[in-house]
């Protein structure tokens, strides 16, 4: 697990300013989805919103990445690179934004239904937004890292859905991705013990077929490897004195 750093309080103040424009942006950018759109669209309204406010893009250019949002359709799971793909009634849109404010990042992600969308698929939905919730619950001082990881993969199974493998939550800071890593699956009461001043990125991705996965050959878009559709939630979190603090709402 290697070195988890600690945040000061002035540090996370600024994260949770971070946090709560990146929320703001997400808000306006989900509520910009609709049938006829391309992906392209959603990037650049993205781009030009974290721009305005004075940020930078956190994606763009990360390991080459070529857009501002990561924007996933159906039975893409994540890291969908933008582009003229349209979005019609019935999709389920994974939208996965991050900003560089004062040096510190923010990261957060969620899925929006366009139209009507089947039953299963809306409760899809439903579960993985609970099951962030389920994990965020966990983010206490004296529980355990796998606390988190537990309580994302045992909401999601008891619904019948299964929790992605290959990709993880992860902490966060003056870099995008630091230490620890946070899976969405696993027992409890193992690995790290949670400390005041931790901050991380609790992500469940969860498919409506099996667990598995498998990046296109853009070399960026995971799909799940039955084709069924998968969603995909994120928060921003500080674990606090008072309990969980959720920077990006």
């Amino acid at each position: 697990m290697g070195n988890i750093i600690l945040k000061t309080p002035d540090e996370i103040k600024i994260m949770r300013k971070a946090g709560g424009i990146l929320s703001k942006i997400l808000k306006k950018v989900a509520a910009s989805v609709a049938d006829g759109i391309t992906t392209r669209d959603i990037d650049l309204l993205t781009e030009s919103l974290i721009v305005q406010q004075g940020c930078r893009a956190a994606f763009k250019g990360y390991r080459g990445f070529p857009g501002s949002a990561c924007v996933s359709v159906n039975q893409e799971v994540v890291h969908g690179i933008p582009g003229n793909r349209k979005i019609k009634n019935g999709d389920i849109v994974s939208i996965d934004v991050g900003l560089i404010y004062q040096g510190y990042y923010a990261d957060t992600a969620t899925t929006v239904a366009v139209g009507p969308v089947s039953e299963q698929t809306k409760r899809l939905v439903e579960v993985t937004r609970e099951s962030l919730h389920a994990g965020i619950i966990q983010a206490r001082a004296g529980q355990h890292l796998s606390d988190i990881s537990h309580a994302v993969q045992k909401h999601v199974e008891h619904h019948g859905f299964s929790v992605v493998r290959d990709f993880v939550g992860h902490g966060i800071g003056a870099t995008l991705h630091e230490e620890p890593e946070i899976p969405n699956y696993g027992p409890p009461h193992t690995g790290p013990i949670l400390r005041e001043g931790m901050v991380f990125c609790i992500e469940p991705m969860v498919n409506m077929g099996s667990w598995q996965t498998k990046i296109m050959d853009d070399g960026w878009t995971v799909e799940t490897e039955d084709g069924k559709p998968s969603a995909h939630f994120e928060h921003m979190i500080a674990v606090t004195a008072g309990g969980p603090d959720i920077l990006t709402e």
